[in-house]
């Protein structure tokens, strides 16, 4: 009885965490190029809870809004993959793929969401470069953000940057 009812506790948390910023609306912003249709609102996964003792994110402060609060390129896998995304100061998400550029605007639910992603204090634990010699064809990504480039196939346990890239690459265009 008692596995039974911990189970059904454990389904109704993972249905609350799944909804994040789900419902939250974007737009299409004017970029000078032609834009892809935005897709439906990227999902993002909720913030981890810290362990105890260990301080709250808080989102990154914005300077300006033509600050770039983080970018983000994914190459390689079989395909040979070439995306990029960036985050501005003005909410704004710009994408490239292939050439072709998008500019889409974050709620504000949504630029707060990722500023919080990026001012987790375990992002500062992260490794500069981390890499699966064993595996072949896995993704690469090259963040940069506070003054830093990250380098990752996501091989390595580490949480906070993988809610960052899964937050962002949410963005990214199908």
């Amino acid at each position: 009885m008692a596995v039974v009812m911990v189970a059904g506790l454990l389904g109704l948390a993972g249905c609350a965490s799944e909804r994040g910023a789900a419902g939250a609306e974007q737009t299409d912003v004017a970029a000078g190029t032609p834009t892809a249709t935005s897709p439906s609102t990227p999902a993002s996964p909720a913030p981890a809870t810290p362990p105890s003792g260990s301080p709250r994110p808080s989102p990154v402060p914005v300077t300006g809004p033509d600050q770039l609060l983080v970018t983000m390129e994914v190459t390689g896998g079989f395909a040979g993959v070439q995306k990029e995304v960036a985050l501005r100061g003005d909410g704004t998400v710009h994408t490239t793929d292939k050439g072709e550029r998008a500019v889409r605007r974050t709620s504000e639910a949504q630029f707060t969401e990722l500023r919080t992603l990026l001012g987790d204090p375990a992002l500062g634990d992260v490794s500069d470069f981390t890499q699966n010699t064993q595996a072949a064809d896995l993704f690469q990504y090259t963040l940069r953000f506070g003054g830093r480039t990250v380098r990752t196939d996501l091989s390595a346990e580490q949480p906070a940057l993988d809610r960052l890239v899964h937050a962002l690459s949410a963005w990214l265009p199908k």
